[in-house]
């Protein structure tokens, strides 16, 4: 398949036209020191470590060499994943174009502004274990009533499947497809009215808050360990 296998980063680096970096936050200042002695602005680094500024990248660096940050999901390794992107001081629009082609093969992309990015992480990012927490409360409920687990997982999961696709494919607001479901004096006000006394809304717009406040406190502690660059973003719409 012509995969190269290698401890060596800056060997590894030298003379690629694209470096990404998908390596652990605690360990990218190491792996940045390394390859910063073969790195040249010819080059396109991609990071995909959370809470790793552009700044922070590119302060390491030293050179000015396009970086493009990009924050994914789990479903990307079924295609299906969401993808953010944003662009440092130095990316222009030909690398946000290439960092966009690579990221469409496992799902969807956007481009936000670096500032958004912790937003990002606490929504998308960690997305996939909030809802995976209420598949699997769905699906309990299921078994409450008597219905074998395998089938009300399946039940749950082709739910939201199914409630997610009819948000992005009919591009109508999530409050009038929950409408259309909920008829008056039907079985799914009664469902809603518990959710509402569950304050199901109000705890997952906390929990996308505190994770996005957690990242952004680990953007605090790369940043105070490193260089202070200029500070400059850029992003399309």
């Amino acid at each position: 398949l012509g995969i190269e296998a290698t401890t060596d980063n800056r060997r590894l680096v030298h003379g690629r036209d694209i470096v990404i970096l998908a390596v652990k936050p605690q360990n990218m200042n190491r792996v940045l020191t390394e390859i910063a002695e073969v790195i040249t602005p010819q080059q396109l680094v991609i990071t995909v470590a959370a809470s790793v500024t552009t700044q922070f990248v590119e302060a390491r660096l030293r050179v000015p060499v396009p970086v493009v940050r990009a924050m994914p999901n789990t479903p990307c390794v079924l295609g299906a994943g969401m993808t953010a992107l944003c662009g440092g001081l130095y990316a222009k629009d030909e690398h946000l174009a290439t960092a966009e082609e690579i990221f469409r093969a496992v799902g969807e992309t956007v481009f936000v502004d670096e500032s958004l990015m912790d937003g990002v992480t606490g929504l998308s990012a960690s997305g996939p274990a909030y809802l995976y927490v209420i598949i699997e409360s769905l699906a309990e409920a299921g078994v409450k009533l008597g219905i074998p687990r395998d089938v009300a997982t399946l039940l749950a999961a082709q739910t939201m499947l199914g409630a997610a696709r009819m948000v992005l494919e009919s591009k109508a607001h999530p409050a009038l497809l929950k409408d259309v479901v909920t008829t008056p004096a039907g079985c799914t006000i009664d469902g809603l009215l518990e959710l509402e006394e569950g304050k199901l809304r109000v705890t997952l717009i906390k929990a996308v808050v505190k994770a996005a406040e957690r990242a952004r406190e680990l953007v605090e502690t790369q940043n105070a360990h490193s260089p202070t660059p200029q500070t400059q973003t850029r992003h399309r719409d």
